[in-house]
């Protein structure tokens, strides 16, 4: 009679940590990084009689709980790792390299369409070179350029400091994965395998693998009681329970610099948030270098130009501009008197009739502008096909893993029902032991 009891109690017990996995998925159902739970249960392997002079024909000691599991698939879990590592790079590339062409401003405010109207208002002064206005307009022309290669270089100067100011969060974001990993593993030893506790740990620990895999290139391992060990490049930064953090340095020219907090420096990270800034970092600093060439070019070719004319007055023309850079080039001249519109020989448009071959076609600043904006706009559009098929590559992965690991709101809510059902005949078992000996007492 006492394995009647036992029996009953040890099933009832079994099936109410069953229905608290269930309580647990439904509870979390919509909760970020939860995996699904489930309970296995064994068969009792020994007899459970107290009476000394029992002998045991049939050991009955009914059900125990051997595991709380966690449904996942290491490979589709290593899968999602990855495409969210080329998605992080491929989405911060294209935030950046998309405020970069904005900051090129190819539109009529911008160095291009500006400089194109410089060289037409100089055509219509070729035509009537003593026209005051056309003078002034032309000058004025000339100005707007100036303060177009500043504006251009102060906008991509903008877009360099927003890049590091996000790739400092990022790295901010990445320590705090690093060492509550190095917590979790630590605890991951202190805990118990196969328990609801020892399951809560390896979702933080998966939590905290997918924030580092989103914004780095890391290799993953897995030791002892499923510790995690994190690497970079050959550069270990999370075994058992120490980290390894970082630091992130912002170089003047707009490029990043990542080495360990202890001043190790690491190869420029490849994927993820942090390679995808890297990259876009990279490619606004060659942005600014050709703006600066550009703009270096274009105050040396007008004052060459300029230089070979000579004024009303019959002195040489002076430099129209100063600067050595995007950011520091200025217009010198503003007296309309002071253009040097006439050729050497005396010709009133003489000099103007030469733009054309002295500041414009091949080797010129304007096809420089062209080929600047154009291979920005081929590296936008290569990067957002790019960002488009990561993103399909995610969330195909994330789905096929959903589909192991995620919670069905209806197979939870049937197997609640299964085991409401099992446990309900469990407490029976209890009840009939009971009615059972309440009977043979009376019958004593």
């Amino acid at each position: 009679m006492s394995d009647l009891f036992i029996i009953g109690a040890s099933g009832t017990k079994a099936y109410r940590s069953a229905m608290a996995a269930i309580s647990e998925n439904i509870t979390n159902a919509s909760t970020e990084g939860y995996t699904r739970r489930s309970v296995t249960t064994v068969e009792s392997g020994s007899s459970t009689a107290t009476m000394a002079m029992y002998i045991a024909r049939a050991n009955f000691g009914g059900t125990d709980v051997k595991s709380v599991n966690r449904a996942t698939d290491p490979y589709l879990d290593a899968t999602v790792r990855y495409t969210n590592m080329a998605l992080g790079s491929a989405t911060a590339k294209l935030r950046w390299l998309t405020d970069s062409e904005t900051a090129l401003n190819d539109t009529e405010t911008g160095v291009g369409q500006l400089m194109t109207a410089m060289y037409q208002n100089m055509d219509k002064l070729a035509a009537s070179p003593s026209d005051n206005s056309l003078r002034v307009t032309t000058l004025d022309s000339i100005s707007r350029v100036a303060q177009a290669f500043k504006q251009t270089s102060a906008d991509l100067q903008q877009v360099s400091t927003g890049i590091a100011t996000e790739a400092q969060a990022a790295v901010t974001t990445v320590n705090q994965a690093l060492n509550a990993l190095a917590d979790i593993n630590n605890s991951l030893l202190r805990a118990q395998p196969g328990t609801s506790a020892y399951a809560q740990l390896l979702d933080s620990r998966d939590a905290a693998l997918g924030t580092l895999s989103s914004n780095l290139n890391i290799d993953i391992s897995f030791g002892t009681h499923d510790q995690a060990i994190v690497s970079l490049n050959g550069q270990t930064l999370v075994q058992g329970a120490t980290a390894t953090t970082l630091a992130l340095t912002a170089n003047s020219d707009g490029t990043l610099a990542l080495a360990t907090s202890g001043g190790t420096a690491l190869a420029a990270p490849t994927n993820g948030a942090l390679g995808g800034l890297f990259s876009a970092a990279g490619t606004v600093t060659q942005r600014r270098t050709s703006l600066d060439t550009l703009a270096q070019q274009f105050v040396t070719d007008m004052n060459d130009w300029h230089g070979q004319g000579v004024t009303d007055a019959g002195t040489a023309g002076a430099p129209l501009l100063s600067g050595t850079t995007a950011a520091t080039v200025t217009a010198l001249i503003s007296d309309p008197r002071q253009l040097a519109t006439k050729s050497s020989d005396g010709t009133a448009n003489g000099n103007l009739l030469t733009v054309s071959t002295a500041l414009r076609g091949n080797g010129s600043v304007e096809q420089g502008w062209t080929s600047l904006i154009a291979n920005q706009a081929n590296l936008l559009s290569s990067t957002k096909a790019e960002q488009t098929t990561a993103q399909n590559r995610s969330d195909q992965a994330v789905a096929a893993r959903e589909a192991v690991s995620g919670v069905d709101l209806d197979m939870e809510a049937a197997d609640l029902l299964r085991i409401q059902q099992a446990y309900s005949g469990c407490a029976k078992i209890l009840q009939v032991a009971k009615e059972t000996v309440d009977a043979i007492l009376q019958l004593i």
